[in-house]
């Protein structure tokens, strides 16, 4: 079963330094239709003027995720970690027994725009932790690079939870395939141009979810860049 998340469909928040589309239940928009799909509980699409950001804020038991696609992301936490993200780099925090951390856009004369991931942790109470890999183009051009997963395999970033994050850039002609194993369910993020997903035409800021389906086919593309999440129902 396929189940369609129209862009136009999440939730907005804007406030004038940051403009965010919530693709679940985030902040003061709930939806009971959209709470998270499985242990995935938060994608936001954030758009944040120069110098802006978000201050010091504290998190606990979760594993967050950034994808950058234009801009500066400026990070600092309370394990000392600090950098400065671009796009292709992938950041991950696991908040664990808890950390307090900000984000900012580093340059003043140009919009960051990111999504932030949270997913939720299989294990709870552990030490909190930072971790950031970069990706580029040509590792994701016409193939599924895996960028997240609970072993760190192939370059991508750990995370504490039986998930997998795979990020792919696919132009006309590209088509690809990716098999959910039994118990597993999909969520397939358009972050923007145009695919096909098991049938259904999709566009950027679109996205589906998966269940009950063995396979996940991306096809007839167009400049798209997507972002496929491998679940525990």
């Amino acid at each position: 079963m396929l189940q369609v998340r129209q862009s136009e469909s999440r939730g907005k928040a804007n406030h004038g330094w940051l403009d965010s589309k919530h693709s679940f239940s985030f902040g003061h928009y709930h939806d009971p239709e959209h709470v998270g799909f499985g242990p995935l509980l938060v994608i936001n699409e954030d758009q944040v003027h120069g110098g802006q950001g978000f201050g010091t804020h504290g998190h606990r038991d979760m594993e967050i995720i950034s994808y950058v696609l234009s801009g500066a992301l400026e990070h600092k936490d309370s394990m000392g970690t600090g950098s400065v993200l671009h796009y292709g780099d992938v950041q991950r925090m696991s908040a664990g027994t808890g950390v307090r951390h900000s984000e900012f856009n580093g340059d003043r004369s140009e919009l960051v725009h990111f999504l932030q991931i949270w997913i939720q942790p299989n294990q709870l109470g552990i030490p909190p932790s930072y971790e950031e890999k970069h990706f580029t183009p040509e590792s994701k051009l016409g193939k599924l690079a895996l960028i997240a997963s609970n072993d760190g395999r192939n370059g991508s970033v750990l995370i504490h939870q039986d998930a997998e994050i795979y990020a792919t850039i696919m132009t006309s002609g590209d088509s690809l395939k990716h098999e959910l194993k039994a118990g597993r369910q999909s969520y397939v993020h358009v972050i923007r141009g145009e695919v096909t997903v098991n049938g259904t035409a999709l566009q950027g800021g679109d996205a589906a979810k998966i269940t009950d389906e063995t396979l996940v086919t991306l096809d007839n593309a167009k400049a798209a860049e997507i972002l496929v999440f491998d679940l525990p129902k």
